[in-house]
Formats: structure tokens, sequence, C-alpha cells
């Protein structure tokens, strides 16, 4: 497995943006897919977005698509998850999330996942 590490969260109003890094290690990094998930009191995680290893392939939740843009630098071992145009409704835990099955980044399950970081706390401000 790999171990993750999220970084980023904070506190935003309504409208901004915020950046969520999450630093990887392990040497097939690369090789991965990789996903951000949210989370909020008494709900199941949520899946938000993925991307494939090679960076040309995404999936968004239809409650992101057009505010929210992922990416990865593999020289870096790092995946992002830019969030732009925030509503309160956005306020959750995220969590990245590899998979080490090399499964697809159309799975929306959190269960398929099999690595996940601890997670950082987004809170957004009406």
């Amino acid at each position: 497995q790999v171990q993750l590490a999220e970084s980023g969260g904070g506190f935003v109003q309504a409208g901004g943006s915020l950046r969520l890094s999450c630093a990887a290690s392990g040497r097939s990094f690369s090789s991965y897919p990789m996903g951000w998930f949210r989370q909020t009191p008494g709900k199941e995680r949520e899946f938000v977005a993925a991307i494939r290893w090679t960076g040309s392939n995404t999936n968004y939740a239809n409650s992101v698509k057009g505010r929210f843009t992922i990416s990865r630098d593999n020289a870096k071992n790092t995946v992002y998850l830019q969030m732009s145009s925030l509503k309160p409704e956005d306020t959750a835990v995220y969590y990245c999330a590899a998979d080490a099955s090399l499964g697809s980044i159309y799975n929306t399950d959190y269960k398929s996942w099999d690595s996940w970081g601890q997670g950082t706390q987004v809170t957004v401000s009406s």
C-alpha cells in the first residue's frame, strides 16, 4: 500500500478557492489511480474526483464538475484538488485515496479504494 498525507484544508468564504495536496510515499505511486473523497458527519464517504495514473483521464462527481480540478505530479508523488467557487455544501473532511489494485477511475464506491490519508477539513461559510 501507499501512504498518503493531505494538506491545504481550511476555512474559506463561499465563492472562494482552496487547493488541497496529497503527498504519497511508495515507489509505485505513479501507476495508481488517485482520488479525492469527502465525508460529513453521519454520512458515507462521497466520491469527488479521480485521475488516471497518466493524468490524461479524470472523473468528477456532478456536484463539483466545472468547479474542481484534479491533477497529479508523478515526479513529486503528489496529487492536487483545486477547488473554486466553493459552496457551504462543500464543507467536509476531504480524503485522498489510492487504488493499488489499479481499478477504474469511474469506480466511485469508496470501499473499492484501498489506501487513505488522514483527511483535511474544509469549511465554507455562507
